[in-house]
């Protein structure tokens, strides 16, 4: 398969140059081009085409956030995952109004960020564990948020559960019922194992069929669905 090819935008160099390198060790991925800011990033993006954008947030003049729009308004069905220091709850509603397809901490995990990417290229939004709750805050603070990042772009429309009917939850056991929560809470599969007292591949096995008997294809959605069903 054609490598996925990769936009790196961030304004420190070393960080930069450290992720680069970080990625060309997976096959999967190709870096094609960098930049060091909103400027540089879209004269790359219309020379190379990439099929993905990592974004950082805090770069000079332009902001990554605010920056999203014309990247997506300019190179129509390029994705793009924000790769931020940035854990302000506002920063990340901004980011997925904006029409980003991720919104991932730069302290995540290399093996995790490869397959957010991926993810990301299936269509799948993505979110930091550690941002998920501040995710859920904005969602439940603002009670239409996700209707609202659906009207202003396509591109992640699928954050809003498709699966809306009453009796799905009810398909639920009640060990399902308390990992959804979990899920929304922000917990990651390895810590509700340790809250639970399960193996961690038990997590993984109820995730799957959660996402499953509720007809939604990741965490994002099920976190989003829990609130909207009262779960937390």
């Amino acid at each position: 398969m054609k490598p996925i090819q990769l936009l790196v935008v961030d304004d420190h160099t070393l960080f930069r140059r450290g992720l680069i390198a970080l990625l060309a060790q997976d096959g999967r991925f190709d870096v094609v081009a960098q930049a060091a800011d909103m400027g540089e990033a879209l004269r790359c993006a219309e020379r190379c085409k990439p099929d993905a954008i990592l974004l950082d947030n805090h770069l000079p003049g332009v902001r990554g956030v605010d920056g999203i729009g014309a990247l997506k308004a300019a190179f129509a069905g390029v994705h793009i995952l924000m790769l931020t220091v940035s854990e302000d709850e506002d920063d990340l509603a901004a980011a997925m109004q904006a029409g980003a397809d991720g919104y991932l901490l730069k302290t995540v995990e290399s093996e995790h960020l490869c397959e957010s990417i991926v993810k990301v290229l299936a269509g799948e939004p993505v979110i930091s564990p550690e941002m998920m709750t501040k995710f859920v805050s904005v969602f439940r603070a603002k009670g239409t948020l996700p209707a609202a990042v659906a009207k202003e772009s396509g591109a992640t429309a699928m954050l809003i559960p498709k699966a809306s009917e009453p009796g799905l939850i009810d398909s639920l056991s009640a060990r399902e019922r308390e990992i959804l929560t979990l899920i929304a809470r922000g917990d990651s599969n390895k810590v509700i194992g340790r809250a639970l007292n399960i193996a961690e591949t038990t997590v993984k096995i109820h995730v799957q069929h959660i996402l499953r008997k509720l007809a939604l294809t990741s965490r994002v959605q099920a976190a989003v669905y829990a609130v909207g069903h009262g779960l937390c």
